[in-house]
């Protein structure tokens, strides 16, 4: 069973214990900023690692509550996969618990579990009273069906208890997609002395390894994980559902900010205008105007914009899901189906949330029209299901389609045969972007091996495809590999894979001195020195020897008697003709000697290597001509 990776989060009332419940459970303070530990308050996100075992390893974040702080709040909880809501014994349920409660609706997150915590400052009588007020306020929420737990942190009374329900409930849940392309929101920037820069977030979907290279989107910056660590210990590789912190190359801090988005893949969208389904809360306390200002939390980013309605003015109550659009200052990356949430930029308020229908909008009429586009593309036409499906999985077979798009296969099958989606192996579907862009990855390793490798023929293909193997299925990068051969864009020699147009040669820095070495061996005929003896004294350094030696011996300019001695081609073929043209059909030893005038330290490699070419067959004491 492949191990799965989770990242729940506190979530509550400022001051209501979530970092003290934090504490209890991992034995780590989350608050390490000097004013959180002045004001005890939270104000930046906290992590620490609470569980790990063969199958399942669980990180925390501990979200600030106060009103103030609620962009860090959202930051935080936009990536986890179950939340602990801690209500306070002594309070309940109190304003920033309502809100908390709007934004985790809005984001989607299905999973929850109600720590009721500081028991021990109010007696059974009061508990039971405040249980029966906090079931009422979370009516209608994810967490009206949640376990209840009662906790107190100082005297650790139920620390154990919903310690064992988070592990409980995670091991039968599904886990982030490890699959499809990487994407970590970043939320927080550093440096590290003697490092460089530091990027700190969870990782949405996907998996990353070090050396990889990624982009820092919008901004669309190249860079590369030089370093991985998640919790403080250095990983070669993190997945989906983990805290990670990420050393990059090739950029500063300075160019960097919470909201950032570190990708592998270029299929995601970078956009200033989303069609998107929305949602308010229950209890507005202002009207929403059109084109009126909002600001977006998606992911970690925190962008201003409008909101553009297409079928109303205004909103004061609407228990229903709103068709409309959004438009920013500023561009994000995001793709269908993406959670956020809407604030109000003065007053400051929680307003509303909602899904991303198509992070392409375009511009609209006013009118039913629009909405009934609107509502088409919220359902999602075949097209985009099926490119959706396969963007994250790469390729798929029919079966499996049907399942992930819920088309029948009629409607899935008629699509398919559109030019951008391509079968092969007769059972894989794929689309032909992913095939021009893994054609194109593959040409650019070629000619980077080439520049550095130029006397080897290409690269082994099962080295070629090994690293890619972990993103995309091995069936897919093969029939890549074919497609460019047979459009002429590679060319295969038995298992090495070159640039159609690329042909082995010696690097120039060394042209010179390989002629002289040649001509040098050329002279000395078949009474030569040993080989090492040519390299030295041409000043060819031994590190270039073994791959001098086979590409000579490819360009048929070396022959290799043993691992002492070498002729050069054109006098190894006319010692052959010699030896041919002066010998019947067969002959012995004496008689090859008698021809070339060799000693035994010669003669004996010499007719081995006539052997190993085929030219000879050796049958007792005689070799008899084959070719």
């Amino acid at each position: 069973m492949e191990k799965r990776y989770f990242t729940i989060g506190m979530a509550g009332h400022i001051d209501h214990g979530k970092t003290s419940l934090t504490k209890a459970l991992t034995n780590i303070d989350t608050d390490r900023l000097k004013e959180e530990k002045e004001r005890q308050i939270s104000i930046e996100l906290g992590f620490a690692p609470l569980y790990e075992d063969d199958e399942i390893q669980i990180s925390v974040i501990d979200v600030p509550g106060h009103e103030r702080f609620i962009r860090q709040m959202i930051a935080g909880v936009a990536g986890i996969d179950l939340v602990v809501l801690v209500v306070a014994a002594d309070e309940g349920v109190m304003p920033q618990t309502r809100e908390h409660l709007d934004i985790l609706k809005f984001l989607g997150v299905k999973n929850g579990l109600v720590a009721i915590s500081k028991i021990d400052r109010v007696d059974e009588e009061f508990i039971e009273l405040v249980n029966d007020d906090i079931f009422e306020e979370l009516a209608g929420t994810v967490f009206e069906d949640a376990p209840f737990v009662l906790v107190d942190s100082l005297s650790n009374k139920g620390i154990d208890k919903i310690k064992e329900l988070i592990i409980k409930t995670l091991k039968d849940q599904e886990m982030r997609d490890v699959k499809g392309a990487f994407r970590l929101p970043i939320d927080q920037v550093f440096t590290v002395k003697g490092q460089g820069t530091v990027v700190r977030g969870t990782v949405y979907e996907g998996s990353v390894e070090e050396g990889q290279a990624l982009k820092i989107m919008p901004r669309g910056l190249e860079v590369r994980a030089r370093q991985i660590q998640v919790h403080h210990k250095p990983s070669v590789k993190a997945y989906a559902g983990q805290r990670t912190a990420i050393n990059l190359s090739n950029v500063s801090k300075e160019d960097l900010e919470r909201g950032d988005v570190l990708v592998s893949s270029e299929h995601f969208i970078v956009t200033k205008t989303l069609d998107v389904a929305i949602r308010m809360v229950e209890d507005l306390e202002h009207l929403v105007k059109q084109r009126m200002p909002i600001k977006l939390h998606i992911g970690t980013a925190e962008v201003m914009g409008r909101i553009v309605f297409f079928d109303r003015n205004e909103i004061k109550e609407e228990n229903g899901e709103i068709l409309c659009q959004l438009r920013l200052e500023e561009e994000i990356l995001t793709k269908r189906g993406d959670r956020f949430i809407l604030r109000r930029p003065s007053p400051q308020e929680t307003i509303g949330g909602g899904w991303v229908i198509d992070p392409r909008g375009n511009k609209y009429r006013f009118g039913n029209q629009t909405i009934e586009e609107l509502e088409k593309k919220k359902a999602g036409t075949p097209k985009e299901r099926i490119t959706a499906a396969l963007i994250e999985a790469k390729s798929l077979p029919l079966n499996e389609l049907i399942k992930r798009t819920a088309l029948d296969e009629a409607t899935l099958t008629e699509h398919l045969g559109d030019p951008e989606f391509v079968l092969y192996n007769g059972k894989e579907y794929t689309f032909q972007l992913l095939i021009d862009s893994l054609e194109e990855d593959i040409f650019d390793r070629l000619q980077d091996y080439h520049l550095s490798h130029s006397m080897k023929p290409g690269v082994n293909k099962a080295e070629l495809l090994q690293t890619m193997q972990k993103r995309f299925p091995k069936s897919l990068l093969d029939y890549v590999v074919e497609y460019g051969i047979t459009n002429g864009i590679f060319k295969r020699k038995e298992q090495f894979v070159s640039l159609s147009g690329f042909i082995p040669n010696v690097p120039k820095s060394w042209a010179k001195r390989t002629e002289n070495m040649l001509k040098e061996l050329k002279r000395d005929g078949l009474k030569v020195r040993y080989l090492k003896d040519y390299f030295t004294g041409a000043g060819i350094p031994e590190s270039l020897e073994f791959d001098l030696k086979r590409f000579l011996a490819d360009q048929q300019l070396l022959v290799q008697l043993d691992d002492q001695f070498a002729y050069h081609g054109e006098v190894f073929g006319e010692a052959v003709d010699k030896l041919r043209s002066q010998t019947g059909t067969e002959f012995e030893v004496g008689d090859a000697k008698d021809v070339l005038a060799l000693s035994r330290k010669y003669m004996i490699p010499f007719l081995e290597r006539l052997d190993a070419k085929g030219f000879t067959k050796r049958v007792e004491n005689k070799r008899v001509w084959k070719m």
